[in-house]
């Protein structure tokens, strides 16, 4: 069995900045708010016109990270895309990445987990280099949520939440201490429509909207049923952490950095109360990004690299709970 290892990093966000007050012009809310049940300051919003797609943003981070890698697209042996906003219905955005990085024909493998999407997306690239059948995957999390919102005072409860952006790491073969130690992913689909967007789907196609559209039908937009998934996510989140430390004999103290996903503040809170962990273990930016799905841990996680936070030997964690429910972590000796 061979071991793979974060050899580069990349973000892309887009440069329209919605500030709270700002919401203010088309819903009822107000930053204090905001930022009491969120931690959310600031996020980022594509705008007509600038050309950004859950792809093309993707491409964006990519190419960072690949360069940071020292390598070239024609380098890259497979494509893991994580994203709950594709580009189109079909085909998946994996293959326009490809196309758009002018990679050879490689696989393309678009991963559907949402929130838990880029742990997902790991532990599958981690299992194809481990087993020798590729060298260099380029692992993706992108996202353009905020022209699927409901943004009035109606669907302010999840608008005020999200963002866009996207980042990427390339995942290489390791030949020294660098290494993903193990992942740890679950799900349980009982709870799956407690946050959920039902359509557009088999059971309520585009052609119901076109047809029929009733203003009123809310399965268009996002569902979260909030207090019930804040419950889970602070029982999942230090489950899935514990599970990882425990497989491989460490503990929280262990932790250099741990790069929650950016779902809410006050949940990565409770979690680094709950593990007993310091302010300099954890890396949070949901104050300025919101909550970016997929994106949102490769994004943080290039960010606390970028900012010297992580180096080499390091070890990471990321963790994430989401949609589904799924939940998981990826335990990294950086």
């Amino acid at each position: 069995m061979y071991k793979s290892k974060i050899t580069g990093l990349g973000k892309y966000v887009p440069e329209r900045i919605v500030k709270n007050d700002d919401l203010t012009e088309f819903m009822d809310t107000n930053d204090a708010w905001i930022r009491e049940r969120t931690g959310i300051e600031e996020r980022r919003w594509v705008s007509d016109g600038d050309g950004n797609t859950t792809a093309t943003m993707a491409a964006e981070a990519s190419k960072i990270a690949i360069e940071r890698a020292g390598l070239t697209p024609k380098d890259i042996d497979m494509i893991v895309f994580a994203t709950l906003s594709p580009d189109y219905y079909f085909p998946g955005s994996g293959v326009l990445l490809q196309e758009q990085l002018g990679c050879d024909t490689i696989p393309a493998l678009d991963v559907r987990n949402q929130c838990s999407g880029f742990v997902y997306a790991l532990t599958t690239a981690d299992q194809f280099i481990k087993t020798g059948m590729y060298k260099n995957i380029l692992v993706v999390g992108s996202e353009v949520q905020s022209t699927g919102l409901d943004k009035s005072t109606r669907g302010r409860g999840i608008a005020v939440i999200f963002g866009d952006g996207a980042g990427a790491v390339v995942l290489s073969r390791s030949d020294d201490d660098s290494e993903i130690l193990s992942n740890h992913i679950h799900s349980e689909g009982k709870y799956a429509m407690e946050l959920s967007n039902p359509a557009p789907g088999c059971l309520n196609p585009p052609r119901k909207l076109a047809e029929d559209w009733n203003k009123e039908d809310l399965t268009y937009f996002p569902y979260m049923n909030g207090n019930f998934v804040f419950k889970h996510a602070v029982t999942r989140f230090p489950e899935a952490i514990m599970e990882g430390l425990n497989a491989n004999n460490l503990t929280p103290q262990d932790i250099d950095m741990l790069i929650p996903h950016q779902a809410n503040l006050r949940i990565s809170q409770f979690v680094q109360k709950r593990l007993g962990m310091k302010d300099e273990q954890i890396f949070n930016n949901i104050q300025r990004y919101g909550n970016t799905t997929a994106a949102s841990i490769p994004i943080a996680l290039t960010e606390a690299w970028e900012q010297g936070k992580i180096k080499r030997g390091d070890l990471v964690v990321l963790a994430a709970f989401g949609s589904g429910f799924t939940w998981g972590s990826n335990i990294i000796r950086f």
